[in-house]
């Protein structure tokens, strides 16, 4: 096994930047997300982040750090009722996303051709199409691949103060998610296993990760002070994992059905078999120490999102030096899976929508987008027209209490009234005031609330019961409520 030192590793220079294909391609990505990102409704984790930050903006929550809350609350707030404004940070991070793949490619010594594949590979990827969506699944890849641009640039040159930047990233990552020391572990172990081992002695590197440990202070002083609720959060993930096969067979799938999956295979290859790429051998041993993470803590198929670009970058440097690889020859299985990736966002008239299916064979089909969001919606229209129907006397005393968290974020933004939820992050949002002493309960299971309540009655069959007669204080009830 060859261990790679910064003492075999000359500074080399990189190729010059594709100036027009990458930028082409990344407008072209940008320009369709954000034609489609103003289309049917907000989903519901959307409305989630959008009422947490607008109402209940805080240094942390449940089951996230504050950022995503803070940019849905304030982008919610200053653009009232515009999808465009509150999903324009995630079309700019897949951009950005596709540059850095390409940037990555440039600094495996790829040239313009080897850029610009890897820039299209990323661009056909689930890290595309799910950017239709504001969460901290659509925001962090971009910021694992700015992190790794950062590392393998540093092995190229050996400027330290690219470290600290890393830091930085790794710092507004943990903003968003508190997956990215798990990067951040693989590399420093895969690094004393291959190379370079001097990565670890670099105090930039400590320095940096210092800078990301007291900017999130903050967040962590807010898990401390509830219980490390996050945790229960890792319960909730693990309880949804779908088995070993799935994972892997959805987590490969997110990288682009299509060249996508095999790029991303390909490239894992090279990275260990490549000579020309024999510096960054420990980047695809860090990528499979993460995927072997996330399958043994059963984290959640998307996660592999963060981890594309090099893969692809990796492939397509080795792809742009094989003569068979020339675009006459390559063309139509990316012109598959361009249109494959084009069918799979919302560009589909919201009429038709209910109609079509939302995947063909493995194909997921963005007909998905609107059926989840136009049904969101109208739930929330349907909760906010319950509550309004009751009788003034009776609507001042009367709090609105949603089984789940999207049934409680959709009532509260198309209500504009507080809703009370003791699932997940709602829960720490806290209790209805004690004069509340009837409840619009919305929801399958009306049975966790009945026994506080001496009156039931049926508002809407299945879904919807009013009641009355509160019996106990709300500090009392509490506890009880919680979900997960």
């Amino acid at each position: 096994m060859t261990i790679v030192d910064e003492k075999t590793t000359p500074v080399r220079e990189v190729p010059a930047f594709a100036k027009v294909a990458v930028p082409l391609i990344a407008a072209v990505a940008g320009v369709l997300l954000l034609w489609t990102s103003g289309r049917y409704g907000l989903g519901f984790d959307e409305l989630y982040f959008l009422v947490a930050g607008r109402d209940h903006l805080d240094w942390g929550y449940f089951d996230q750090p504050p950022l995503v809350p803070l940019l849905a609350g304030g982008l919610g707030s200053l653009f009232p009722g515009s999808l465009i404004a509150v999903r324009l940070p995630v079309t700019l991070a897949a951009v950005g996303g596709i540059v850095l793949t390409a940037l990555i490619a440039r600094e495996f010594g790829g040239r313009r051709g080897a850029q610009a594949m890897a820039a299209a590979f990323y661009a056909m990827s689930s890290a595309i199409t799910i950017s239709h969506w504001l969460g901290t699944y659509t925001l962090d890849p971009v910021l694992w691949t700015l992190i790794l641009w950062l590392v393998v640039r540093w092995v190229r040159t050996r400027r330290d103060r690219l470290l600290i930047w890393a830091g930085v990233a790794t710092a507004v990552s943990l903003e968003v998610k508190f997956l990215v020391p798990a990067l951040w572990a693989a590399l420093i172990l895969s690094a004393l296993i291959l190379g370079p081992r001097g990565l670890v002695r670099r105090p930039a590197l400590w320095a940096g990760a210092l800078i990301a440990a007291v900017v999130t202070i903050p967040a962590l002083a807010w898990q401390a002070a509830h219980g490390w609720a996050y945790l229960r959060m890792n319960d909730v993930v693990a309880a949804e994992f779908p088995g070993v096969w799935p994972f892997l067979r959805d987590s490969a799938l997110s990288a682009g059905v299509g060249v996508g999956v095999l790029a991303f295979l390909f490239g894992l290859w090279v990275l260990f078999r490549s000579p020309r790429l024999r510096a960054y051998r420990f980047l695809g041993l860090a990528t499979l120490v993460v995927i072997a993470a996330f399958l043994v803590l059963h984290g959640r198929s998307y996660y592999l999102l963060c981890l594309l670009a090099v893969p692809f970058a990796a492939a397509s440097v080795e792809l742009a030096a094989f003569r068979w690889a020339r675009w006459k020859f390559v063309w139509p299985a990316f012109a598959l899976s361009a249109v494959i990736s084009l069918a799979a966002l919302p560009v589909y008239p919201a009429s038709i929508v209910d109609k079509m299916p939302s995947s063909w064979g493995v194909v997921p089909l963005g007909s998905a987008f609107g059926k989840g969001e136009l049904e969101v919606r109208q739930l929330g229209e349907m909760i906010a027209g319950a509550y309004a129907a009751l009788p003034p006397e009776q609507r001042a005393h009367t709090a609105v209490y949603a089984e789940i968290y999207p049934f409680a974020a959709a009532a509260e933004y198309y209500g504009s009234f507080y809703v009370y939820s003791g699932h997940r992050g709602y829960w720490y949002f806290g209790p209805p005031p004690e004069s509340a002493d009837t409840v619009l309960f919305a929801g399958f299971d009306p049975g966790p609330l009945r026994p506080y309540f001496t009156g039931t009655t049926p508002l809407v069959d299945g879904v919807m019961w009013l009641y009355t007669g509160k019996t106990k204080p709300w500090q009392e009830i509490w506890p009880a409520l919680r979900t997960q």
